[in-house]
């Protein structure tokens, strides 16, 4: 009985901890988006994320106050001699936080850095071929999401995605559609969604467009999502989130129930910003 007692008094006590920590970040955060968000890093909007002019004015509200959170809550850190500067911070989190609107969010708690590289940067990973047999292998990437607190980017794709904002191709939302998929387990295609009965719908629907994607992609057939979708269906979900915010006519005109998970999921319709 004294063991029982003892384990309800520490279960209410981690609870009491838990409500208390939640309390005071969301003070926190109400106190972040409370302060004016930065003529200079309204600048760097204008300057450097076009996309954004598009916006409807609720939204651009909106992605400013979850900039101020991001950045604060977030560590980015600078690889081979690249200096992290406001101009990085911002282009970096105004990307980011696109996934985020219209929606309650809890800021990708699983992410605590972001490692930006000046350029492509260059990854050893092990490979395993159809005998078992275990090789190193070289791969030049732009960006990678790791399920254990990291995003990594390249600062010059980066830059380069932002200026070209309806190309279809974005890597750092990209990357995020992975930390947003990583939220509830390892990247499978499937984030949280807002209810149980929704996953139905979304697994059928996006099993189905995989699968036409790798049939476009062994085939070489012209499709409106990069091959490199095809690869898994967490690499799917990837692409095609960069495609819905990037090339929403297209994608809704192309695949209309595809498209209508997508929004249903992010809680938008990108359509009437282009």
């Amino acid at each position: 009985m004294l063991t029982l007692i003892i384990l309800i008094l520490i279960a209410v006590g981690w609870m009491s901890w838990i409500a208390t920590s939640q309390y005071r970040q969301d003070r926190h955060r109400q106190q972040i988006c409370a302060t004016p968000f930065p003529k200079a890093w309204r600048n760097i909007l204008r300057q450097r994320f076009p996309y954004f002019q598009a916006m409807p004015t609720d939204l651009q509200l909106q992605l400013k106050k979850h900039i101020q959170v991001f950045i604060d809550e977030k560590t980015f850190i600078g690889c081979d001699n690249l200096v992290i500067t406001d101009e990085i911070k911002v282009t970096i989190a105004a990307q980011a936080c696109l996934l985020l609107l219209n929606r309650k969010t809890n800021y990708y708690p699983q992410l605590k850095q972001i490692l930006v590289y000046p350029h492509a940067f260059i990854v050893e990973q092990q490979k395993v071929d159809f005998a078992g047999v275990t090789s190193q292998h070289r791969s030049v990437l732009l960006g990678e999401s790791w399920g254990d607190g990291k995003v990594i980017l390249s600062w010059q794709n980066t830059l380069k995605n932002a200026a070209e904002p309806y190309n279809g191709q974005n890597v750092v939302i990209h990357e995020f559609a992975h930390q947003l998929d990583q939220e509830n387990g390892p990247a499978n295609g499937a984030p949280t969604l807002r209810q149980i009965k929704d996953y139905a719908s979304w697994s059928e629907t996006l099993g189905n467009e995989f699968k036409q994607l790798q049939y476009c992609a062994a085939q070489q057939i012209p499709s409106l999502f990069s091959y490199y979708g095809a690869t898994n269906p967490a690499e799917f979900f990837a692409v095609i989130s960069e495609t819905f915010f990037e090339k929403p006519h297209e994608f809704s005109k192309l695949h209309p129930s595809l498209y209508n998970e997508l929004s249903q999921y992010y809680q938008l319709n990108p359509i009437h910003w282009h």
